[in-house]
């Protein structure tokens, strides 16, 4: 910057936030020594927290007396992050609350140089409206699975999540472009000898963070997948006979976790959930009570290594 530069708003914003933060400067104070008026200090430090310049953080005395996240990570070994939601909202703002808390979350989690899968659903979306932006070098984001099924081509759904992930994080975006189900497994296997789709799935076998959330097949407020045109009646009844439970970027398993053996799984597009399991940090949002089956036995399986839910939902996790 010139001598004669103006600083810019991030600039600015830095300042602000060091006063007002680090050296307990109140606003007025703050506008006399910036010479701007109150209401800029007050929009600057907004655009602070905003964009990651400020992350503020809740310690609860409460963590080493039986608080929900500590019995969370004694039963499952995960890392919860329970948000709390006041009795008689809507489920709407219920995972409102909880994909903002996901976002601030991911943002602690993603750096530079790392790939990061995404899986693609009603809750990512709304976890992708609320990315803070945190520029890293050198990231990519990569799809999960596929979104076409034989009503659209899912890329429009799938591209908006991704893009607003790789616009928080500065990062690549690699698109996987293939159905979420294949009609027969055979041309799964061999769409998946293909170089472009290998290329694609040896970038998932080098994910260092996943993340996703849980669907089930027999849930009261269903997810994307089930709502979308991506199965059949006739995928309804496999499902139910083979007991599944839940998925996760539709891959399916039962309440033991075990999936292998699923007959629709076999024209899946998701990872598998053993290569799933070795990636290092794997973060599942969920919201509502709704997701209790799917989440326990996600959990019970060790898929999950970081959990954002809310208070209803992890209460409820305990009591079973």
């Amino acid at each position: 910057m010139t001598k004669n530069a103006s600083p810019s708003r991030t600039e600015q914003a830095l300042t602000a936030a060091q006063l007002y933060y680090l050296q307990d400067r109140t606003m007025e104070a703050i506008a006399r020594e910036m010479r701007v008026s109150r209401s800029s200090v007050s929009r600057l430090l907004a655009h602070a927290r905003e964009t990651g310049i400020v992350d503020i953080r809740i310690a609860s005395p409460l963590a080493l007396a039986g608080h929900l996240e500590q019995r969370l990570h004694d039963r499952f070994g995960a890392t919860a992050h329970v948000v709390p939601v006041p009795r008689g909202v809507s489920e709407a703002d219920r995972l409102e609350r909880v994909s903002m808390t996901s976002a601030r979350v991911l943002s602690q989690f993603v750096e530079s140089n790392m790939i990061v899968g995404v899986a693609w659903g009603s809750t990512l979306s709304v976890v992708s409206r609320h990315l803070p932006l945190k520029p890293t070098r050198g990231t990519t984001i990569v799809q999960l699975n596929g979104a076409g099924n034989t009503h659209s081509t899912g890329v429009e759904y799938s591209s908006e999540i991704l893009e607003r992930f790789g616009a928080a994080f500065g990062a690549t975006v690699q698109r996987f472009p293939v159905p979420a189900f294949f009609d027969d497994p055979a041309t799964r296997d061999a769409m998946w000898r293909e170089r472009m789709t290998r290329r694609v799935l040896n970038m998932q076998a080098r994910m260092d963070a996943v993340v996703f959330s849980v669907g089930s097949p027999s849930a009261d407020v269903p997810s994307h997948v089930y709502v979308g045109g991506y199965l059949e009646r006739s995928d309804y009844r496999s499902l139910a006979e083979d007991r599944a439970v839940g998925d996760i970027a539709t891959v399916f398993y039962r309440a033991d976790g075990s999936w292998r053996d699923i007959v629709l799984n076999a024209r899946a597009t998701g990872p598998e959930l053993d290569r799933l399991a070795r990636v290092p940090r794997r973060v599942c949002v969920a919201a509502g009570e709704h997701k209790l089956p799917s989440l326990r036995a996600a959990l019970g399986a060790g898929y999950v290594t970081d959990v954002v839910l809310d208070e209803d939902l992890a209460t409820r996790l305990l009591e079973t």
